[in-house]
């Protein structure tokens, strides 16, 4: 994972390493992807590398700096920097809900306001990876008002999708119960909070193969590109959830598996440097004239959510 970034000399310290300018923004997006994704272990090990790493200006360290403090203040446990990717020792990793519970509700018996502090800190700021991480901990507060502040910011503020979905994940984690209606892409929806899934793999079949339609077309002659499809898929997955896309893909047509497979592909091709002309990708995937428009209107969608996280 860190093969982009330059050694200066041969004795293999970590603070003689250099990021080169490009690695510098990719490990930004994979620092935010991770904390989307619950991968604090990984996030908490990437900042540790990167704090040790030459070159950037002093505002740039500071960041990652509260950011590393943010997440072991938040998560105790990975405060030990010999754990695997989940951010616990592996016998531990079936109690790191309570683990993370104790510690929130530790935080709330030295601080009674702690509540409310963690619910500015996500409504009331603007979204960066201190959101993802209060959003967290409020996972783990069993107070009624806590649904209620979620629930009212959800549907009452034009939410970026992703952090839209976050919140829903965590009102399931919370326990909560009903149907919550508000805007996605300027599309009303209503999502049942029971049925939101958690975890990749919690999605249905037609999400999964559409990856794996990819993945034929890519994983032996172009791994990058897979490995792109795969993050920007599961990102747009989760940002399309309970819309009208959402629910083409779950259609019993066959077709439309390959048609949003050609279109993640397309959009991950023109991303880089020497991808393959659109022509060649609908013949990859079958996508015939009759199929054009929908293939056209797939791409359209996967650009719209494309365009979002660049505001």
């Amino acid at each position: 994972m860190k093969g982009g970034a330059h050694i200066s000399n041969t004795n293999n310290k970590k603070d003689n390493v250099v990021l080169f300018p490009k690695t510098l923004d990719f490990y930004q997006i994979e620092l935010t992807r991770m904390l989307e994704t619950e991968r604090y272990g990984e996030a908490a090990e990437l900042l540790r590398f990167l704090l040790q790493c030459q070159g950037q200006d002093d505002r740039q360290y500071a960041e990652w700096s509260n950011l590393l403090n943010w997440l072991t203040d938040a998560f105790p446990m990975l405060q030990n920097e010999a754990m695997d990717h989940t951010g616990l020792p592996e016998d531990e990793e079936e109690g790191e809900d309570i683990i993370a519970r104790r510690h929130v509700e530790a935080k709330l018996a030295e601080d009674h306001e702690y509540a409310d502090k963690l619910l500015r800190a996500v409504t009331e700021k603007p979204m960066s990876e201190q959101t993802f991480l209060a959003l967290e901990q409020l996972a783990y507060l069993d107070r009624p008002e806590v649904d209620e502040a979620l629930i009212d910011w959800l549907t009452r503020n034009e939410l970026h999708p992703l952090l839209q979905y976050r919140v829903m994940q965590i009102l399931k984690r919370r326990g909560t119960h009903g149907v919550v209606s508000f805007f996605r892409f300027g599309e009303k929806v209503e999502i049942e909070i029971e049925a939101v899934p958690i975890k990749p793999e919690e999605f249905p079949s037609p999400v999964q193969q559409v990856l794996e339609r990819v993945g034929d077309q890519t994983q032996v002659h172009d791994p990058t590109l897979f490995y792109f499809a795969q993050e920007l898929w599961t990102q747009f997955i989760m940002a399309i959830y309970g819309t009208m896309d959402y629910r083409s893909l779950l259609s019993d047509e066959d077709s439309m598996i390959d048609i949003w497979a050609a279109a993640l592909h397309q959009m991950v091709a023109d991303s880089l440097p020497g991808g393959i002309h659109e022509e060649e990708i609908r013949s990859l995937y079958g996508i015939t004239d009759s199929l054009r428009l929908r293939f056209e209107q797939a791409c359209r969608s996967m650009r719209q959510f494309a365009n979002a996280g660049q505001k």
